[in-house]
């Protein structure tokens, strides 16, 4: 994909809003679930604080497992972070475009580097700086995307990582080997990875991090 939401959709379809509706993987002869109704289900999730309070929830366990992390000691502690839908919302994107995907629109949202703060995530990152954790982004975004994406981050305060691993614009593998192997590759530098957190199973899977934590993911979905 040339982005993270060109690999979560099928031309203008909503992969991971028909996972939400419980869609299986396997072929199935029976109607599935509307889509429309699907979506209005995403949106009454969001609207009615629910994904909020699911992200806070999550960050707040990975913050109080970092503090405690941290206090056994240990050099070279570091978090990994996805970027989208972690760190940053795409929501403003997203609603516009009626969860659909159109390439102009989403190459045109990512330059504008205005995606809003995940703002309990971004407490977390800010909480690892301030405990003198190192803060790598591994993100499914490409290479051409990478000044776009610094710039966001550092407009909403989550500038100073460490590391910022993009994909490669010719890599045509999984997401999860992808961020598996990148997070290997950190850690055989001398890093120890304490804790890892995104919103895709994709994200997390491969090991190479002593927790996992996974935030709410209703809006797309990425292997």
């Amino acid at each position: 994909m040339t982005s993270r939401l060109r690999k979560a959709r099928a031309g203008a379809g909503v992969i991971g809003v028909l996972a939400l509706a419980g869609c299986a993987s396997a072929p199935d002869s029976r109607e599935p679930r509307n889509l429309q109704l699907a979506k209005e289900e995403v949106r009454a999730y969001v609207a009615g604080g629910g994904y909020a309070r699911d992200v806070a929830a999550v960050a707040a366990e990975a913050r109080t497992w970092l503090e405690r992390r941290v206090t056994r000691g240990g050099s070279r502690l570091a978090v990994v972070f996805d970027v989208d839908e972690t760190l940053l919302s795409n929501l403003p994107s997203m609603e516009m475009l009626d969860f659909g995907y159109i390439p102009a629109e989403w190459n045109r949202w990512v330059e504008q580097a205005k995606a809003p703060a995940l703002e309990p995530v971004r407490a977390l990152f800010r909480r690892a700086r301030e405990l003198g954790v190192e803060t790598l982004v591994i993100t499914g975004r490409r290479e051409t995307e990478r000044d776009a994406t610094a710039r966001n981050l550092a407009a909403v305060g989550c500038g100073d990582f460490a590391v910022l691993v993009c994909r490669p614009d010719s890599d045509r593998g999984g997401a999860a080997d992808f961020k598996a192997a990148t997070r290997a590759r950190l850690a055989a530098e001398g890093r120890v990875i304490v804790a890892n957190i995104g919103d895709q199973e994709s994200d997390l899977t491969g090991g190479h991090a002593e927790r996992a934590f996974k935030l709410p993911g209703p809006f797309y979905l990425i292997r």
